[in-house]
């Protein structure tokens, strides 16, 4: 197996030549895919959204993978593939599913970590195997060159076979264990998630879920699925009755992934929101008792993290940025 380096929160490996005995195809496929995603977060986010696609949280509002049928569990591998090939560009393969440098390349998804059903026809091909877990918020994605000896001897209805648990080690992997972004209703306490859900309008479930989840990334999925409107992104903006019209009242702001926005959360040490997310938190204007707390400068006046401590006043208005 290739060696990665620990400290890499994706678990990249570090060299495509660290071992002679590596499957060179393995290493050209290998090598494109980080070519086109060094650090995962491309892999992530596609991930992210297949599970909230799936889940369609803006018509149904769902957020557990518990909840979707059968059928639309049996459906996951399927958008996975094509939304992987549609983040990429991989080429259709000749016999499998995308051609990546040149080599044909199958693609298995399982939420059930080593789960993947190994079609008969993949036999001596590479099949890239992805795994991710909403429960865990983790993703696995590696390559393994389909042999015989690596599957188990049973097989199902459709003559599709696993690979044994103990030849698991054999699998090449590009991220192993890396963080998914968060499906935040998931991981919330029930009471935190009732209290959100059980409002009556969209805007008000918008307005109190940034209320009540702050310093933490929300993705477009999230707000999909509590505004359940076609429009949900609009309950954010900067208008009356919009979140962050009325929570800006209260000092709490709501910044997006656009890069001034970013600068702030990066100033005053909260999470960085990135492509598609947003972090709430709250804000009071800075005074001699917050120190060297780290500030920033909006409407013409410095500002600090507010704590438990500092009492609630209206907070600035953020800069403007291009929609995008």
């Amino acid at each position: 197996m290739l060696p990665f380096d620990e400290d890499l929160g994706a678990a990249a490996y570090i060299s495509a030549s660290a071992s002679s005995a590596v499957d060179p195809e393995l290493v050209k496929v290998r090598d494109q895919i980080l070519s086109l995603d060094p650090c995962g977060h491309r892999f992530a986010r596609t991930l992210r959204e297949t599970i909230d696609q799936l889940l369609n949280g803006e018509v149904t509002g769902r957020y557990d993978w518990k909840t979707l049928f059968k059928t639309e569990k049996t459906h996951a591998g399927t958008l996975v593939e094509i939304n992987l090939q549609r983040e990429f560009g991989f080429g259709d393969g000749v016999e499998m599913d995308y051609r990546i440098a040149g080599v044909d390349v199958d693609c298995k998804f399982s939420q059930t970590f080593g789960s993947w059903m190994i079609p008969p026809e993949a036999l001596g091909h590479l099949c890239l195997v992805v795994w991710a877990d909403d429960y865990q918020t983790l993703w696995s994605a590696g390559l393994v060159r389909i042999l015989p000896e690596l599957l188990n001897e049973g097989n199902n209805r459709d003559r599709k076979i696993t690979i044994s648990a103990r030849n698991r080690q054999r699998i090449h992997w590009i991220w192993h264990r890396a963080p998914l972004p968060e499906n935040v209703l998931l991981h919330l306490p029930p009471e935190t998630r009732s209290a959100i859900l059980s409002l009556p309008s969209g805007q008000r479930r918008v307005n109190e879920l940034f209320r009540r989840v702050q310093q933490r990334r929300i993705g477009r999925g999230v707000v999909r699925t509590v505004a359940q409107q076609y429009d949900y992104m609009a309950r954010i903006r900067e208008a009356k009755g919009r979140a962050r019209t009325v929570l800006r009242e209260e000092g709490i702001l709501v910044v997006g992934h656009y890069e001034k926005h970013q600068e702030i959360a990066r100033t005053l040490g909260v999470p960085v929101p990135r492509s598609g997310e947003l972090v709430s938190f709250r804000v009071v204007g800075a005074k001699a008792r917050h120190g060297a707390s780290p500030r920033v400068v909006l409407d013409c006046r410095e500002w600090v993290l507010a704590d438990d401590n500092d009492p609630q006043e209206p907070g600035p208005l953020l800069p403007r940025h291009t929609a995008g």
